[in-house]
């Protein structure tokens, strides 16, 4: 195939279009999608930084073709350029990864998913109704410790940066208040939940979770840049650092980067980038982690929402876009880092973005714009102005989420220009230049 560069004016972002080395994906009967909007993903970016994040990285990986826009700063204080190969904290996602340990249980025979969870904990939770799947769906009504942990956000942080729980810990916190509601009555989203699974699956085994990772996950697929180091502070190779925001936002932002992340374990502490995030939820839903039992039973959504378009199936959420498509996958918010790792239903386009801060609920509804951007070719200026007329700023992967009543001021990152690399079927807007000011 031949190919051709072009350059793209780009001031406070770097985009970079490659065509990768690894073979594409077999034919589906899927619809193909419009090609992602990188104008679009650049202008989320530049209004997530003009809200208060100091950096933003979208990758979109699509069989041999890789689309990557880096904005902002990935360390204020050496005023280092974001860029898209820079691993991460990911929160929640994380979720996902001890969802797939435990479907493979499931499927080895050790686990029944519709069980009650005190068959295969060390200690019994207080309902012996609550089955795994309660646990695995967000159903069991165990309340989240972590509302009460981070009520006062910054303080809260500090309280536990450094301190290691075991599992028992973090589930006596959330048993100590009533359930939210009976088992398998409501959805409500803990991270208890996850919490007991991890539990579950050291109990069941006698194995840690990290080396149910490692070698269920990891190793298999690859993931060169994805680890769970619980209870190591620091992360390893290039890395974005995180900034949280204050509940006073008047007061700086504080760097939360190192910090053991022992209140969420198995509920949010696996670390990664945005490569091996989208090689992870392409691999899961195109069947090469589960069998097509246990991913049929992972991927049965339940509406979340008032209007259905967002949806919780095992371990794994369901957001349907602007444009229709369904795709699947899991957000996340640990101290520091917004993340969106999501899939297309086969897993052929694959979408993973960041922005480097936390506790400010603004950044984080309008970076889930670049999932219309990604998967729909929205326009840059449809785009925008859908995150910012959105009213359902529905994040809930640590509580309680603080909104923005006041943003910081708009700061002016400098990155250097990049040559973008397309192919001739790329270059059907031959037109395309993105402007980007902050």
């Amino acid at each position: 195939m031949r190919i051709k560069d072009v350059s793209l004016a780009l001031v406070g972002s770097t985009l970079v279009v490659t065509l990768a080395a690894s073979p594409a994906l077999a034919d589906t009967t899927t619809p193909a999608l419009p090609a992602p909007d990188v104008a679009a993903v650049a202008a989320v970016h530049r209004t997530a930084l003009s809200q208060g994040a100091p950096g933003a990285l979208t990758r979109i990986d699509e069989g041999r073709r890789s689309y990557r826009v880096a904005t902002g700063e990935a360390d204020t204080a050496a005023h280092t350029p974001m860029d898209t190969g820079r691993r991460f904290r990911v929160g929640s996602v994380s979720k996902t990864f001890t969802s797939v340990v435990l479907l493979q249980l499931v499927a080895e025979g050790k686990v029944d998913l519709d069980a009650p969870a005190n068959r295969y904990l060390p200690e019994p939770l207080p309902d012996e109704r609550i089955t795994v799947r309660h646990l695995l769906s967000h159903r069991s009504g165990l309340y989240d410790y972590t509302n009460d942990m981070f009520y006062n956000t910054v303080p809260g942080f500090e309280a536990v940066r450094n301190k290691v729980f075991s599992y028992q810990e973090l589930i006596d916190l959330s048993t100590a208040k009533p359930l939210n509601n009976a088992p398998g009555a409501a959805y409500s989203y803990s991270n208890t939940n996850f919490v007991a699974l991890g539990a579950i699956i050291e109990h069941v085994t006698g194995t840690p979770v990290a080396t149910h990772y490692r070698q269920r996950i990891f190793t298999p697929l690859g993931l060169k840049h994805t680890s769970y180091v619980h209870p190591r502070t620091t992360i390893s190779g290039t890395y974005a650092r995180g900034y949280l925001r204050q509940d006073d936002t008047t007061l700086p932002l504080v760097d939360s980067t190192e910090q053991t992340v022992s209140w969420a374990q198995s509920a949010g502490a696996v670390i990664s980038n945005a490569k091996d995030l989208n090689r992870f939820f392409s691999a899961l839903l195109s069947g090469k982690l589960l069998p097509e039992e246990q991913l049929r039973e992972m991927t049965t959504m339940v509406p979340v929402t008032a209007d259905g378009k967002q949806s919780y199936g095992l371990g794994l959420r369901g957001r349907t876009l602007s444009c229709g498509t369904t795709v699947y996958g899991h957000t996340g918010t640990v101290q520091g880092y917004y993340t969106y790792a999501f899939t297309t239903s086969d897993g052929r386009r694959s979408m993973a973005s960041l922005a480097n801060t936390s506790n400010n609920g603004t950044v984080n509804t309008t970076l889930g714009a670049t999932l219309d951007a990604s998967f729909c070719g929205t326009d840059p200026a449809a785009a925008v102005r859908r995150a910012a007329a959105s009213t359902a700023r529905f994040t809930e992967d640590i509580a309680p989420q603080k909104d923005a009543s006041s943003v910081a001021p708009s700061v002016v990152f400098t990155v250097p220009l990049l040559e973008v690399f397309a192919s001739d079927a790329m270059l059907r807007r031959p037109s395309l230049v993105v402007k980007a000011y902050v």
